[in-house]
């Protein structure tokens, strides 16, 4: 079985290394190779991967929260703009208005279809988050983008695996597999209030920290070069370690930890320009810090988007694409998502072709697979769960296929149609 397994994964890691150029030109994306791959070892196929949703929730819980808590502290590092920056109010009201408006409509979509409350309000929270795994292609090229929806997409997709939560718990606390208090009062304090502004808190704090020390070392010092690998996944394993402790989201926190280290670099690069020939500084070191932990986070990103779509792609079967589930991912990418952003982006700077865009790449995948089996883990079972989870897997499906086939063709033209307006306006 190892030998078998060697020869698959390094059949389709070179295949996708040697071919990354001429798929990039192809209306198909990587996430739907690993799906593909994923279904033909899976037990439908080759059968070389036997895994089964609710006996093995606990292994894809895990599987999946490593690949989202990589993925979020990349995300982070990529914005590099201030905080006070008005960029910011677009990924802020797409991770917040308008995830509280897609979950109240699917929710509805939901009840439609004969959930109960408490089910339709999980399913709907489970696919309320936009994923940052599989959304590269729709986000920030480089730390330095400006664009606004670029921007927005990402730092929606950084916010919103941290924001769903709470109705998730909502979700699950209605089932009976969670304690929400009287008048839901545990709910708001604990699960709203507290766990969403300590996640950002302990993030920036244990970020900020973090960078000055590493920065000070390297300077004073001259210690810790060399070293990014281990210090990246370091700093992610205590903030969401320190973050779980304090009963606060770590989603949130290993985000908000990658703006911090982003926000030291800025800062210390800043000054350092205005600093010529200092005895033993170099204006370089904050920057090629961030440059390399960004580096090695995006590679063991594409990793964990492999496995995590090879085991998803291992869960698919015919069985899954039935009325029920289909109508849910319809409504979602078709209709609630689309009405979610344009009402939420009344009256914003974004154009209208650029809320068009947002509207429409409402990406789902290995964010909505975690809180999935975290559902499906914490207790959550029985026909209404497994309705749940057919639908979200054909969510998932829809979404890697329509929005992978249509991102990097999409996304080219709307680079070149900005790209003559800004000539124009010169």
């Amino acid at each position: 079985m190892f030998t078998t397994w060697c020869l698959v994964i390094g059949v389709l890691l070179i295949g996708m290394g040697l071919t990354d150029t001429m798929r990039r030109d192809l209306p198909v994306s990587a996430s739907a190779l690993y799906l593909l791959a994923g279904w033909l070892i899976g037990p439908q196929a080759a059968g070389l991967v036997q895994l089964n949703l609710f006996e093995d929730a606990k292994l894809l819980e895990v599987l999946t929260e490593a690949a989202v808590l990589i993925s979020l502290f990349a995300v982070g590092l990529r914005l590099r703009v201030r905080l006070t920056d008005r960029l910011w109010w677009t990924p802020v009201l797409l991770a917040t208005v308008a995830m509280a408006l897609t979950i109240a409509a699917l929710t509805a979509v939901g009840m439609g279809l004969g959930l109960s409350v408490g089910a339709a309000l999980l399913l709907a929270a489970v696919l309320a988050p936009t994923d940052p795994v599989l959304a590269s292609d729709v986000q920030v090229d480089d730390p330095g983008d400006r664009d606004q929806l670029r921007f927005g997409l990402s730092g929606e997709g950084g916010l919103n695996d941290g924001t769903a939560f709470p109705f998730v718990m909502l979700g699950l606390g209605w089932l009976g597999l969670h304690e929400l208090g009287p008048w839901a009062r545990n709910w708001w304090t604990v699960d709203l209030l507290w766990a969403v502004g300590g996640g950002l808190a302990i993030g920036w704090v244990v970020g900020w920290a973090f960078s000055r020390v590493v920065l000070h070392l390297r300077r004073q010092r001259e210690q810790a070069f060399g070293m990014e690998s281990f210090l990246t996944l370091g700093l992610i394993a205590l903030t969401y370690g320190l973050a779980l402790t304090a009963h606060t989201y770590g989603f949130l926190a290993v985000f908000v930890a990658g703006l911090a280290m982003r926000s030291v670099e800025r800062t210390d690069s800043d000054r350092q320009r205005g600093r010529r020939d200092v005895k033993g500084e170099s204006p370089e070191t904050s920057a090629y810090m961030a440059r390399a932990v960004l580096d090695f986070t995006l590679d063991i990103e594409r990793f964990a988007e492999l496995a995590v779509m090879l085991l998803v792609g291992s869960l698919l079967s015919a069985g899954i694409f039935h009325w029920t589930s289909l109508a849910i991912a319809a409504a979602l990418l078709f209709v609630v998502r689309p009405l979610a952003v344009r009402l939420t982006l009344i009256g914003s700077a974004l154009t209208p072709t650029q809320r068009r865009l947002a509207a429409w790449f409402g990406i789902r995948g290995v964010g909505s697979m975690y809180y999935l089996a975290f559902a499906i883990s914490h207790g959550a079972a029985g026909h209404e769960v497994s309705l749940m989870a057919d639908a979200v897997l054909a969510t998932i499906v829809a979404s890697v296929l329509l929005h992978g086939a249509s991102a990097t063709p999409v996304m080219r033209l709307y680079r070149r149609a900005r790209g003559r307006s800004r000539r124009a306006d010169r």
